[in-house]
Order: C-alpha cells, then structure tokens, then sequence
C-alpha cells in the first residue's frame, strides 16, 4: 500500500497534476506503474540475491531481467494493479461529475 501510494504521488508530482479533471490519467498510469515496477525489481534482487531475506519456492513463475531473477508473481501485480486502479477511479470520478 505505501509503494503504491508513494508511486501515486510521485506520477503526480511528475505530471504536475493539479485539479482532478485536468489529470492526464494515461500518463500517470504510466509512471506509476513504472516505478512499481522498478522499485519491485530491486527490491527482490536486494532481498533474494543481496541480503538473502528470502528465496522463491520451486512453484514460483520466475523472468531474468538483465541478469536479475525476479517473481512474475511480484512483477505482474506491478504491471496490472495501478493502470486497472486508476482506470476504475477515473470511471468513477467521470460517473460522478
């Protein structure tokens, strides 16, 4: 949740987003979405590889990004949740006006 808010507020502040209605949502999907992502890939290599704090199990679904090996799992909710959550807040801000 703090990831994903700090990921908010950092497209925010990127798109120089002011009133609701002047928001470029695709764009802050975009870079929220991009530093999930970053910030998910070296927080799984600095915790598997680095530091050691844990290891995936045999069952996880595993990609090599440049020579790092990450969880889909991780990565795919990075790729999917913030565009689908900010998709549904604009329908719903859109519905309301």
């Amino acid at each position: 949740m703090l990831i994903g808010a700090a990921a908010l507020a950092l497209a925010l502040v990127a798109t120089r987003a002011a009133a609701l209605e002047q928001w470029q949502w695709a764009k802050i999907a975009a870079i929220a979405t991009l530093t999930g992502v970053v910030y998910t890939v070296f927080s799984e290599w600095t915790n598997t590889s680095v530091r050691g704090g844990w290891q995936y199990s045999e069952l996880m679904p595993k990609l090599e990004l440049a020579g790092v090996v990450i969880g889909l799992s991780p990565l795919a909710q990075w790729l999917v949740l913030p565009p689908l959550a900010l998709y549904l807040a604009q329908r719903r801000w859109i519905a309301a006006t």
